[in-house]
């Protein structure tokens, strides 16, 4: 356990026992050893976490954009100088492999410069084409939501609970964070970063715990609900967000395909297809489960992929060594078998893996290959969430697109190919919220600028680029009118000639270059 959390860990085991609170065990993956302990929180917690977030909200957002963004450039430092520090304890609360650790932190470091270079002008006062060119002048602001809630998921703790706070710090909110109860620390530690920056204390609360016993009053004590999880549950925070018509913006879940064409570059596919398809156990939202592959290049493919897949280092230490993370709990390990055995009783083949690896680690599991997959297999319908794929061929490209389609879901989707220009036109046919080219995801989840979130099933709204910042703010329109009313500049002119006089200030007008 990292140094710095000791303290930490020992505030809240004398919570447990003061106020009598029934402690959570945190469980380390790795050995099933118990890392720590954290209060269940109760509705009257929400309650209270709230009004302190409320109460020190205002003045967050008095501060500005810019003064804002300096506190968080200010974590951002403090995160670099701890990246060791913070990679030890995503590594030993979420059982991953150091290098999907790292990329974790890394990737949070990379969020939180963006956000906070580019939020000031995101916000500004903006100049808005006015009602009557000249006469009215109309401006677009930028206000703060309030107090803005975060479900996160225990596949990135760190990541999903502290970067997307970022944002809705940046724009002048108070924040909740209620990460899941596998994996509560990294949030925690990552609220003890931001106040060590300089953020003001009680604008960021940690709420730990399962979440069936506060789930709902969190919806009903914030102005936003950002969740991160399963069709399912967002699918009942909509329905709660929905009866307080707040916002809200989820990241649910995804049956990934990816789709390799006649021409692609075997040898990089191999590698960065298994890259992006086994990246933290299968554990990723927007990892490959479903490869499409050419019948020309499919039986060479298949072949390779298998060899590189069964060769790779797998192991539980806090070193770079292993390509492979743990699953996080038994109950995933259960469903990740069970979606393997259930394919298998109906006729798929096992190329590699297909079982546990207890040698390695309790909740180890070897990356698996299935081939012979149909649409009756829960492993072709259902998302997985480890490290599983299946291999279906086929010889039209219009045949994989559709069947990639072929989902309820719509995260991201992979292409590989080497006629780049063509990749571009396959992607708009994608019924998918994001599509990489010859990578598996890092390429479109690393570009901070652009939008990332899903269609269909897989959610609703966006993270990182300007849609995941404006998100957490409410624009507001203020026209002021000049010289003339706008509902009628001269009394007793006739409707065709004010459309005309309107027209010719129109023309006039838009070619001003103060106008545009």
């Amino acid at each position: 356990m990292a140094a710095a959390m000791a303290p930490l860990l020992r505030e809240l085991e004398a919570r447990c026992r003061q106020e009598g609170r029934q402690p959570i065990d945190v469980v380390a993956p790795f050995t099933l050893d118990v890392i720590g302990r954290v209060p269940q929180s109760t509705e009257d917690d929400v309650r209270a976490a709230a009004a302190l977030a409320r109460a020190a909200q205002p003045a967050w957002e008095a501060l500005g954009a810019e003064r804002r963004a300096a506190i968080l450039l200010d974590f951002h430092d403090l995160l670099l100088d701890r990246v060791d520090e913070v990679t030890d304890l995503v590594q030993l609360e979420g059982g991953k492999a150091r290098m999907d650790a790292w990329k974790e932190v890394v990737d949070t470091i990379g969020v939180t410069r963006y956000i906070a270079n580019v939020t000031p002008g995101a916000t500004k006062r903006r100049r808005r084409q006015g009602a009557m060119p000249f006469f009215t002048k109309t401006f677009e602001l930028r206000h703060a939501k309030g107090v803005v809630g975060f479900i996160s998921p225990w596949n990135y703790p760190f990541m999903l609970a502290i970067s997307d706070a970022i944002a809705a710090l940046a724009t002048g909110n108070a924040v909740l964070v209620k990460p899941d109860d596998k994996t509560p620390f990294s949030a925690l530690f990552g609220a003890r970063l931001l106040e060590a920056a300089g953020v003001p204390e009680g604008l960021v609360q940690v709420l730990t715990g399962a979440g069936e016993p506060i789930g709902e009053v969190l919806v009903d004590s914030v102005d936003y609900i950002m969740f991160t999880g399963s069709t399912e549950v967002g699918r009942l925070i909509a329905e709660m967000a929905g009866r307080r018509l707040i916002g809200c913006s989820m990241e649910l879940g995804g049956k990934n395909a990816a789709i390799v064409l006649p021409d692609a570059d075997i040898g990089r596919t191999v590698r960065d297809l298994a890259a992006g398809s086994f990246a933290n156990g299968g554990q990723t939202c927007v990892s490959m489960e479903r490869v499409y592959v050419h019948d020309s290049i499919a039986e060479e493919l298949t072949r390779n992929l298998s060899e590189h897949v069964a060769e790779l280092p797998i192991a539980s230490g806090f070193d770079f060594t292993s390509k492979l993370s743990s699953l996080i709990d038994q109950d995933q390990m259960d469903r990740v078998q069970a979606h393997v055995d259930d394919a298998v009783s109906k006729g798929a083949n096992v190329l590699t893996g297909g079982k546990p690896r207890p040698d390695v680690g309790p909740l180890f599991y070897a990356p698996t290959i299935l081939t012979e997959v149909t649409d009756e297999m829960a492993v072709c319908r259902e998302e997985t969430f480890g490290p599983v794929i299946s291999i279906h061929r086929y010889s039209e490209l219009s045949e994989a697109i559709s069947e990639a389609n072929d989902s309820e879901f719509g995260l991201h989707f992979s292409l590989w190919t080497s006629d780049t220009g063509k990749a571009v036109d396959i992607a708009v046919e994608l019924k998918a919220g994001s599509v990489t080219v010859n990578d598996g995801l890092v390429a479109s989840w690393g570009s901070h600028d652009a939008p990332m979130g899903g269609m269909k099933s897989s959610g609703l709204g966006r993270r990182h680029g300007l849609d995941g910042i404006l998100k957490f703010t409410e624009p507001q329109t203020v026209a002021i009118q000049r010289l003339i009313p706008a509902y009628s500049p001269f009394g007793g002119i006739s409707p065709e000639r004010y459309t005309r006089m309107v027209e010719a200030l129109t023309w006039v007008f838009k070619r001003l270059p103060w106008y545009r």
